[in-house]
């Protein structure tokens, strides 16, 4: 008996509908796309890269000042931290106590998780150790950051939830070694850095939790513990059920990872809308001197040659400052459109790479790219991970002066079976 024939003609509903799918089968399309898989992993792995990447750099920057920026030496004293912590409520380990050998602690483990964040070395127990390395840090003392801090606060946030390890991460490169040996029906190897490492965090926690009067308010603590019981139960779950109840905690994770790198990208609209809309009320960014002013300045000139030629041309100055307004007022709108919103991303990551040159703000530029660098396109980020690991096969290959290996493009970029993206 001959199968019926394949028709590609609108089926009866559509025809009625004027061959417009119908909204209860583009609701269930949706749902099964938030829910099927963690969306934009180029994305969130860029940004984990950015941020953990400017977070350590500003680290080892500062490592001669550290005492003076939040150790026992500062101007800030631990007793002033104390009272203030008391009175907002932030969370800082740094306030267990005012010893100098625990300050070390803290920030070689904030160094140390930064560049373990970095490559992607267990990003989901390294993820929580970054974040609480940057509160404890910036929390001691509030008033030596600046804006480029206050996005690295609320990444370091973020990033805990997101699944920020999928590709361009030794977590990607241990989970395509798993499923090579499992195509080849080898036994999966036993892990046992994963569950050591958990239960050393737990501890950490139960002392987090014993000082939680004198770290700062109590949710960050228990949102420790809702962390540490979830990935608990994941181990339970992937090593004695990891049929439907499996599934159901990657449906979970992935609504998670899905709805916060949403709130990246509204963080990072309005970022630029506010900085955008409050320029517009300054008479001094009305009338377009306002860069005029800062190249002017001896703290914001590292190059006092290239500030006096720049300021000394009465048109760049107002071209550059109307400008900066027009594309941070104009991009949450660009949004709409690709090629709108790629033209604008690119001004807007070359106008951060002029305040780190002409300014002196390399690391404040560098957070605000690596916030801006969730809207690039996945072609261009599968493109650059190709470059990137073509330079690195070469350097090796100097290096041990033995041939490059020969790997498969599908392999480096992902091929059919590259992960799936939210933004273009």
């Amino acid at each position: 008996m001959n199968p019926p024939p394949v028709t590609t003609e609108p089926g009866p509903r559509l025809r009625q509908e004027g061959g417009r799918v119908p909204f209860d089968r583009r609701l269930g399309r949706a749902v099964q796309r938030v829910t099927a898989a963690a969306l934009g992993p180029y994305q969130t792995a860029i940004v984990r890269i950015g941020f953990s990447l400017t977070w350590l750099l500003f680290l080892l920057r500062e490592l001669p000042h550290r005492h003076e920026l939040y150790g026992p030496d500062g101007p800030w004293s631990w007793e002033m931290g104390r009272q203030l912590i008391a009175d907002n409520g932030a969370f800082t380990a740094l306030m267990w106590s005012d010893g100098r050998l625990w300050f070390e602690i803290v920030y070689a483990l904030a160094a140390l998780s930064a560049a373990l964040l970095l490559v992607g070395w267990r990003t989901r127990a390294v993820s929580v150790v970054f974040m609480v390395g940057v509160l404890s840090l910036q929390n001691r003392s509030v008033f030596v950051g600046d804006g480029g801090d206050n996005v690295i606060h609320l990444a370091a946030i973020y990033l805990v939830l997101t699944r920020c390890g999928q590709v361009w991460s030794l977590d990607a490169r241990r989970a395509a070694r798993e499923a090579r040996d499992e195509a080849h029906g080898l036994p999966p190897r036993r892990d046992v850095v994963g569950p050591l490492l958990w239960t050393v965090l737990g501890g950490f926690l139960l002392a987090a939790t014993a000082f939680v009067d004198v770290t700062g308010t109590a949710w960050l603590v228990v949102l420790l513990w809702v962390l540490w019981l979830a990935q608990a139960l994941w181990w339970v779950v992937c090593r004695y059920a990891p049929g439907e109840p499996r599934t159901l905690l990657d449906v979970l994770a992935n609504l998670a990872h899905n709805a916060t790198l949403v709130v990246i990208m509204a963080e990072v609209c309005l970022i630029y809308a506010t900085a955008g809309w409050y320029k517009i009320q300054g008479s001094r960014w009305q009338d377009g001197t306002a860069l005029y002013y800062p190249l002017r300045l001896d703290y914001f000139t590292p190059w006092p040659a290239l500030s006096d030629l720049l300021g000394s041309s009465s048109m760049t100055v107002m071209v550059l400052t109307y400008g900066t307004v027009l594309v941070q007022v104009a991009f949450p709108f660009a949004l709409f459109n690709r090629r709108v919103k790629n033209v604008l991303l690119v001004a807007m990551m070359l106008e951060h790479a002029g305040i780190a040159v002409l300014l002196g703000l390399p690391l404040f530029s560098l957070a605000m790219i690596s916030a801006d660098a969730v809207f690039l396109p996945t072609a261009f980020l599968v493109w650059l991970g190709t470059r990137v690991g073509r330079g690195r096969d070469r350097l090796l290959s100097r290096l041990l002066g033995r041939p490059r290996d020969t790997v498969p493009e599908q392999r480096r970029t992902g091929g059919e079976n590259a992960p799936r993206t939210l933004v273009g």
